[in-house]
């Protein structure tokens, strides 16, 4: 098998490119990255080159992904604009990739006759009551409150066209919240662990209620390759771990797990439309192609990710300064 991983220098599509690289040895990886701020092709570093190569393009080049999608087997499509805060400061660039990008990606497929997974957010249902008993399921109808999370709704409407239309082999994850290593320090786990490694207190937005449905990466990547592997053709499958937490409970655990009073936190103005709560329902991709989730212990993962980034200081430190300064701008 070849793969092409487009955002596959970013955090989640370079974990996953280190998964399948270790899980299917005779498979060929192409990482396909633009190297935003985002992507780093030093979270690939290591790989045998003889079975990773690597493209430096955007997904928007009509003739480089063209290129690229004729030349695999399958595309598992990473590459988005993901932060909600940046999408609050400038929609553009979410719009031109999310969108945009996705079309030409599906475009390529369309032509070569490729197979592909596309990967989404579960914030594309919008979020829950803190009280609500229910969780996200594949039929929970779409509602986006960021620009952020509704151009993956659309670029979403866009794979289930291109299949419905023209016939395009796809299928379609939508995930909860990662946690794990190569995490950009703009995200909230990273975010918070690298303050206290410079000697400042963790950032929590309002009261910090808001709850997410954490799942550590590898789990993500092990729900991923076995929809490529298993998935039916057209459907779209949600993978979580169960690990609902709210941003209060995430950023004590991080002080007390870094030796820290876990009230030593300060309140930062709260991000407008800050989605209540996510929760997903992962029985369809259990039950029907027998998946389960490896790192149910949100502790222990969390310690692993902080444990990352003790050992990892050259590798988060160039981007810490920017992304505080931005964070210093909008008061967050």
């Amino acid at each position: 098998m070849k793969i092409l991983v487009t955002g596959g220098a970013g955090f989640i599509g370079s974990n996953f490119v280190h998964y399948v690289y270790r899980e299917r040895p005779d498979w060929q990886i192409t990482v396909y990255d633009k190297l935003t701020y985002a992507g780093n092709k030093a979270n690939i570093a290591g790989l045998d080159a003889s079975r990773v190569a690597f493209v430096q393009a955007d997904i928007c080049d009509e003739k480089a992904i063209n290129q690229a999608v004729a030349d695999c087997d399958a595309v598992v499509h990473f590459a988005a604009e993901t932060h909600n805060d940046n999408s609050l400061h400038e929609a553009w660039p979410f719009v031109n990739t999310n969108l945009i990008g996705t079309y030409q990606i599906l475009e390529a497929v369309r032509l070569n006759k490729k197979r592909l997974h596309h990967i989404s957010t579960d914030e594309v249902y919008g979020d829950l009551e803190l009280d609500d008993p229910a969780k996200f399921t594949p039929e929970t109808p779409y509602n986006p409150s960021s620009p952020y999370s509704s151009t993956k709704a659309g670029s979403d409407l866009l794979v289930r066209a291109w299949g419905r239309s023209f016939g395009v082999q796809a299928t379609i994850s939508n995930c909860s919240n990662n946690y794990g290593p190569y995490q950009h320090v703009e995200k909230f786990i990273p975010r918070q662990v690298t303050e206290i490694l410079e000697g400042r207190k963790p950032k929590l937005y309002g009261s910090g209620q808001n709850v997410r449905d954490w799942i550590y990466t590898e789990d993500h990547s092990s729900g991923v390759l076995t929809i490529l592997e298993k998935g039916k053709i057209g459907e779209t499958y949600l993978i979580g771990a169960e690990g609902e937490k709210n941003n209060k409970e995430v950023v004590e655990m991080i002080l007390e797990l870094m030796g820290k009073d876990p009230a030593d936190y300060d309140h930062v103005n709260d991000r407008p439309g800050h989605d209540l709560r996510y929760a997903i329902d992962a029985s369809k991709l259990k039950s029907e192609l027998g998946w389960q989730p490896k790192y149910t212990d949100f502790r222990q993962g969390l310690t692993d990710t902080i444990e990352w980034y003790k050992q990892n200081t050259d590798w988060w430190k160039p981007q810490k300064a920017e992304t505080e300064a931005k964070y210093k701008e909008l008061g967050r």
